[in-house]
């Protein structure tokens, strides 16, 4: 770590951490990436294996570094962590790792700016800072009733890799986001003895492309849209465009799909487990309720008792305290405001990334980068 002058830290080695870095270099801005980890990207190094991206190479690039075309269209996990590692020594980013920021805290004496307590007893002043710790910072299992007493594996989706550990064991996958399906359809063409699906809310699924034309495509064109439009629409398509599963145990959703992305909930895109739900290979079933020895007990009053529990069950952005005490959150746990905006309680502390949007997390992250070293240069200026 670098000893010259203050630079604005960013807190965070991921996506939204390394592209806003990038981009206030282009404003003559010299920043520090820190972060807690070994080396940068490490949430999609944590992620199973047969992740590929949603969104298209085009639109997940980050600012001043295309993904190379090589990657294909739909950019596998250890490809995004390659183009993560070359686009920090393109950039000639510096970034301290094994740095792991507790607390955020006004500086005293008046001058402005921050001051952040680290591992090691480390307090490192700066006169800005970037939250860029993201969106699946700390995962998330519910607390359910017996939960400790359950006789088989229980893990959450952050520690599942691949199908291998499950050939010929019964799994429930709970959790019906783009994690939980994608890992249901990965035992099911791995091996499982039998894949079952806990879902408490049916959710919406779209094509990943149709004749070449990415969901992605139409996330972006439609995002500025209202609601009640773009729930129509979007109910219209996937009449034509998705299988009716009510008969499998998977019913449309009744709330539409852009009232449910103002919720927080994407839309699951369909990579094969549409087919995989007809032809039985994943039995989607009731909500779990509890646990009680081998048993699980679901919503509709059924008892199951499968080998392991996989849960899919998202995670927290694990920002309560890191800033909590600063006023600056909102009773979600979430920022105020991000991207380019402060709030004027906390001028110089910036957040990015700490939404889901249907227009795809990269390239909001990019534009977010641009946007808030702008923001910071102009501060600079004045």
């Amino acid at each position: 770590m670098s000893d010259s002058s203050r630079p604005v830290h960013v807190i965070g080695g991921g996506p939204g951490g390394l592209a806003t870095a990038a981009a206030l270099r282009e404003h003559g801005i010299r920043s520090l990436v820190l972060e807690r980890s070994d080396a940068v990207g490490a949430s999609w190094r944590g992620h199973y294996d047969r992740l590929r991206l949603h969104t298209t190479r085009r639109w997940s690039a980050l600012p001043g570094l295309p993904i190379p075309r090589s990657y294909g269209r739909w950019v596998a996990r250890d490809d995004l962590v390659r183009y993560l590692e070359e686009y920090a020594r393109h950039h000639e980013l510096e970034v301290a790792t094994g740095v792991e920021v507790s607390r955020i805290d006004r500086a005293d004496g008046g001058s402005g700016g921050w001051l952040l307590r680290a591992n090691g007893g480390r307090l490192l002043p700066a006169p800005v800072v970037v939250v860029a710790t993201g969106y699946n910072h700390t995962p998330r299992v519910p607390d359910w009733p017996g939960r400790d007493s359950y006789r088989g594996e229980l893990l959450h989706a952050r520690e599942y890799r691949n199908p291998r550990p499950y050939q010929g064991r019964d799994v429930l996958v709970v959790g019906t986001g783009n994690t939980g399906t994608e890992i249901a359809l990965d035992l099911a063409r791995g091996g499982a003895a039998r894949v079952r699906l806990a879902v408490r809310t049916p959710p919406h699924i779209v094509r990943r492309s149709t004749l070449g034309w990415p969901a992605q495509a139409g996330g972006i064109a439609v995002r500025r849209l209202p609601t009640r439009l773009v729930d129509g629409m979007a109910r219209g398509m996937a009449r034509v465009a998705v299988p009716d599963l009510a008969a499998y145990g998977l019913p449309r959703p009744r709330t539409g799909l852009y009232s449910r992305v103002r919720q927080g909930a994407i839309p699951v895109q369909d990579t094969g487990f549409v087919k995989a739900v007809r032809k039985r290979l994943i039995e989607p079933v009731a909500a779990v309720e509890s646990f009680d020895g081998p048993r699980v007990a679901l919503a509709d009053g059924s008892t199951i008792t499968p080998d392991v529990v996989i849960a899919a069950t998202g995670y927290r952005r694990g920002l309560e305290e890191l800033v909590g005490h600063l006023g600056v959150l909102d009773e979600r746990g979430l920022p105020r405001v991000g991207g380019r905006h402060t709030l004027p309680e906390a001028p110089g502390l910036y957040f990015t990334g700490f939404t889901n949007p249907i227009s795809g997390m990269l390239r909001e992250l990019a534009i977010d980068a641009r946007r808030i070293a702008r923001s910071i240069a102009r501060t600079t200026a004045g």
